[in-house]
């Protein structure tokens, strides 16, 4: 305050006076930076202790651990909003500072454009602004927080945000490099500018001292000779130096005119030994004295140099999965073997296809993958179930280390009311966000705090099952309502509370009803409960926005027929699905309101299912469905003596089913799922 100017003291108590806003420009003058040279302003940049404090956390729900029960760690596979998660596993001590390496390729970090309207793209990186900022900056300061003190963090950008992530970075973490990269383009003509043919990736390190193994590539190839799998190069270099001539092989030789031999008479001698020389006679030159000699010195490049932050010497994106943006794994080897060793962890928090965890396990590292995409989450589980060797999936298959699939926002309740009473207990306090702290009030015992409010977290095994009714909040009221402040928390199961109120008022107190499943209750919180959403068609797969809360699954109720069509002169024909109806049943607002499929988000099939483990081949995005009239094709050809179809609702909500080849025989009409 002290280096405000007289003006502006003033001009401040005009605006207080008047009840108006400060403008902007104020803030540094009020509230100076400490420590930062510089920083990025826009709207709606939010404190950083805001962040790290507000952001609610979700419990992770495990689902089904695949190969095996693992040791002492089991990988994550981790369904659900990345902000929360990470909020979360600030709290486990199996990670946070434990993560050694982090690599993300966050939403239109790359520049992807898709679809068209008039001829215009419909999808670019720009649609996010300054959300889109905040949105990755937020996510920046947990990664930061759950790195290991001698971690790094690889970030895959393009060029529309590069430059404003680089800023938000360089307020938390420690530039090391920016590392170019190829990208996916068209050599496109009349542009009004050159084409776009490379990407970033963006290196920082959390502290001074941190991991690096300073990962080498072999030497450029000058001159690639007739030999398919071998790298021949000239023995000559630009330049002149004395003395000029060499003996190789026996000859007593002088380089090309301006230039000299690269290597001294000792080195060549060295290579002469190791099978390294050889006298190209496809080649002739003439020497320094004009003779034309018919055969050209030349060397087997076995050594490896440096890398350099030019890696356009490998590709960028990869096509196997069918995933969009899939990343390379040749590029994903490289960073992951310049920043950890085997048995580091390394995270993504934006996994996609499963680039990342699927190099990560090729090489010996643990890992945790998040992401809110389903179809991203059934990607990496085919992925890592059918794993090969070598880098590029190719060589032998490769059996993954156990690894366990999460569900954080999103809970099969079913599976919770399975809970042994303490786990139970555990999971309700960290769903509302609860710190386990048992204590007591006029001998009752209770088992948290939320905020500084007491909590409760109702039994109701006891006993064969107690009810929560009016009656219990009047005695619980009488018991401990002097004690206690002006607000107290209940966490029950909905179906053992018989009043449908969110709170209920004694006196100065409210008793809120936190039920499980119930989404949460907005007078309590600063935003209303937000579902992440699933694409309806391939340019939302990267769509993402910040999730608030948790909801419960609740399946789609469904309404399908099948049958077998035969287009004319085809010899097989199609297994058709007909969708009459899709009606999501999740109890978010607007939900109800949709109509008739518009609440479909895409179906999926496994040609094969084994009865155990649903393994994706083919995905139906919504608005394709759509255009076909509401029918999804399924080739005949690739149904085999089972599969498993499941349809997606846009909140991520699944109904299952399984189908034989003889069940579309005939036609029939047959509803199923919802309540």
């Amino acid at each position: 305050m002290a280096s405000l100017k007289k003006s502006d003291k003033e001009r401040i108590i005009e605006l207080l006076d008047k009840g108006e806003d400060l403008p902007l420009d104020y803030k540094h003058l009020l509230f100076p930076p400490e420590k930062k040279e510089y920083e990025l302003v826009y709207a709606g940049k939010e404190r950083e202790e805001d962040i790290l404090a507000d952001t609610m956390a979700v419990p992770l729900q495990p689902i089904k651990t695949f190969d095996g029960n693992g040791n002492d760690w089991t990988n994550k596979l981790i369904f659900g909003d990345n902000l929360q998660i990470l909020k979360s596993l600030q709290d486990d001590p199996e990670v946070k500072g434990q993560v050694k390496l982090i690599y993300i390729d966050p939403p239109f970090g790359t520049g992807d454009e898709y679809g068209s309207i008039n001829g215009e793209k419909a999808y670019t990186a720009k649609l996010k602004g300054t959300h889109f900022i905040e949105f990755f900056r937020k996510r920046i300061l947990f990664l930061r927080d759950i790195l290991a003190d001698d971690g790094c963090i690889f970030v895959r950008l393009d060029y529309h945000f590069s430059h404003y992530f680089k800023v938000i970075m360089d307020e938390v973490l420690l530039f090391r490099n920016e590392i170019i990269i190829n990208r996916i383009h068209k050599r496109l003509r009349n542009l009004k500018r050159f084409n776009v043919s490379t990407e970033c990736i963006l290196f920082y390190s959390k502290n001074e001292n941190f991991q690096f193994f300073n990962p080498e590539a072999p030497r450029k190839c000058n001159y690639c000779g007739a030999e398919k799998d071998s790298i021949w190069e000239d023995l000559t270099s630009p330049g002149l130096r004395n003395p000029p001539e060499r003996i190789i092989l026996g000859r007593n030789l002088l380089p090309r005119r301006g230039r000299h031999f690269s290597y001294t008479q000792s080195k060549i001698n060295k290579m002469e030994n190791e099978g390294r020389i050889r006298l190209n006679k496809d080649i002739s030159y003439y020497d320094l004295n004009g003779t034309k000699i018919d055969f050209r010195p030349e060397y087997l490049q076995t050594e490896n140099v440096p890398l350099d932050n030019n890696w356009t010497d490998i590709k960028g994106y990869a096509f196997m999965t069918g995933y969009p943006t899939e990343n390379h794994e040749e590029l994903l080897a490289r960073v992951i073997q310049a920043g950890s060793k085997e048995g580091d962890i390394v995270l993504d928090s934006f996994a996609g296809s499963g680039t990342t965890i699927a190099v990560a396990e090729k090489l010996g590292r643990r890992w945790i993958a998040i992401d809110c995409g389903k179809f991203a989450i059934y990607t990496m589980q085919k992925r890592l179930l059918n794993l090969k060797s070598e880098i590029g999936n190719k060589g032998k298959k490769l059996k993954s280390n156990p690894f366990t699939l999460y569900h954080a926002g999103l809970y099969d309740f079913a599976m919770l009311k399975k809970l042994p009473w303490l786990e139970w207990r555990k999971f309700a306090l960290l769903l509302f966000n609860c710190r386990d702290d048992k204590h007591r009030v006029s001998g009752l015992e209770l088992d948290g705090y939320k905020g500084r409010s007491d909590v409760m977290v109702f039994d109701y095994q006891k006993e064969g099952g107690v009810v929560l009714d009016y009656g219990f909040i009047d005695d619980l009221h009488s018991m401990i309502g002097s004690k206690i402040g002006s607000q107290f928390f209940i966490i029950a199961p909905a179906a053992s509370v018989v009043f449908l109120e969110d709170y209920i008022d004694k006196g100065s107190i409210r008793y809120y009803i936190l039920r499980i499943p119930y989404s949460i209750i907005n007078e309590l919180h600063s935003k209303d409960f937000e579902a992440i959403k699933q694409p309806i068609d391939e340019s939302q797969v990267n769509n993402t926005v910040d999730a608030v809360g948790f909801d419960f699954i609740r399946q789609p109720k469904v309404a399908c027929s099948y049958s077998i069509e035969k287009p004319k002169g085809q010899l097989l024909g199609y297994a058709v699905i007909k969708i009459k109806t899709f009606k999501s049943e999740a109890m978010l607002k607007g939900a109800s309101q949709l109509e008739n499929r518009k609440s479909l988000s895409m179906i999926m099939v496994d040609f094969d299912y084994d009865g155990e483990i649903f393994n994706l081949d083919k995905s139906y995005y919504a608005s394709e469905i759509e255009k076909n009239g509401w029918k999804v094709l399924l080739p005949l050809e690739n149904l085999k003596k089972q599969i498993m179809i499941i349809y997606l609702d846009i909140y991520g909500n699944e109904y299952r089913e399984i189908k034989t080849p003889q069940d579309f025989s005939n036609p029939k009409y047959v509803k199923r799922g919802g309540k």
